[in-house]
């Protein structure tokens, strides 16, 4: 898919832009506080419904406005959607050819963006929490119905604590709210087990591309059990024996919600051993490895690399601008120019 048009209006520090894309590179460049990153941020935003840089989106309107738009033209093959995107201090509304939707997974299915920050070196090191946003938003652009399994198992996370905060818990309740948690949990983990074998399969590929050495990486994910026929079981036995501390921190101390992944690089956890500029590239071709597990070319995801050239070494820089021309449509920002037959837009404050 490729996004053929963006219009933003009083969206940050952008009091209105009309921009037209190449449907290959584009190269977003000026100083530093410009407003790249601003524009990376407004595609995201047709993808998901919500920024990468937080969670409150009346940050996104100019001070001194009411409402700020985004509208875009997206292609994928044959089939043109124009999106637009009203935000107001009340909330949002999301028109698709002129039509409302109402629920993110129909904008998520038109919409699929791949994106790297600088933060993201500190991926393997930070909290558990921002390596599962990445592993859900990664596995719900590939499996539609993982988002709405997902929802359900939070609801019903929200309700066992709910139970566990009471001053009298009902256990029969308590014993029902559970089943019901881990059965929700089930397709989960199936669903997050297979992704990550999936993403083993072209991680180590992709990293070569960008390093030029043949290094083994692999990704080990923790589940809270272990994914197979026994899992019901094995899921309520750990349930039953975290009760005693889970009715004193009143509080659901184990689950799908606490899971976590970690890279081995070079057979050594990178979160620990690795350098600096190896979190980097690691985190880096994480971050691109989705593209390539999505076979159909009209789906191929948008990538936004936001500042990616500015700490890497030159042998790193020549070749990840070799590897930029096979992909579909990128967005890349920088204070400089750096790629080649690029579309280049000059972004002033």
């Amino acid at each position: 898919m490729t996004i053929n048009e963006l219009k933003v209006k009083n969206f940050r520090s952008h009091e209105y832009l009309d921009l037209s894309f190449s449907s290959a590179i584009n190269s977003l460049v000026g100083p530093n506080g410009a407003g790249k990153t601003n524009i990376l941020e407004a595609i995201y935003y047709l993808s998901l419904g919500r920024s990468f840089l937080t969670l409150d989106s009346k940050e996104l309107i100019q001070k001194g406005k009411e409402r700020a738009t985004i509208e875009a033209v997206i292609s994928e093959g044959k089939r043109t959607n124009t999106i637009k995107i009203i935000i107001t201090r009340e909330g949002r509304a999301i028109l698709v050819n002129g039509k409302p939707i109402h629920h993110l997974a129909e904008l998520s299915s038109l919409v699929n963006v791949l994106l790297f920050v600088p933060s993201d070196v500190d991926l393997f090191r930070g909290a558990p929490h921002e390596r599962r946003r990445y592993l859900d938003i990664s596995i719900s652009k590939m499996y539609p119905a993982y988002m709405d399994l997902l929802s359900e198992y939070n609801k019903l996370l929200k309700q066992r604590n709910v139970v566990l905060k009471s001053e009298s818990v009902d256990t029969n309740l308590l014993d029902s709210v559970t089943a019901l948690l881990v059965n929700a949990s089930k397709p989960i983990d199936e669903y997050r087990e297979r992704y990550v074998k999936e993403l083993n399969r072209v991680f180590n590929s992709l990293l070569t591309a960008l390093t030029g050495e043949d290094s083994h990486l692999e990704i080990i994910y923790r589940p809270f059990v272990n994914v197979g026929e026994n899992y019901l079981n094995d899921a309520l036995k750990a349930f039953n024996a975290s009760l005693d501390r889970d009715l004193k921190l009143k509080s659901t101390s184990i689950g799908i919600h606490h899971e976590d992944f970690s890279v081995l690089y070079k057979g050594e956890d990178i979160s620990v051993y690795g350098s600096q500029g190896e979190n980097r590239i690691v985190a880096l071709a994480l971050k691109l490895t989705p593209y390539y597990l999505i076979k159909d070319e009209d789906k191929k995801p948008i990538i936004l690399l936001d500042d990616v050239m500015s700490e890497l070494d030159k042998e790193s820089k020549d070749r990840l601008t070799k590897l930029l021309p096979t992909l579909k449509q990128v967005f890349i920002s920088g204070t400089t120019h750096e790629i080649d037959n690029a579309r280049e837009f000059i972004i002033k404050k």
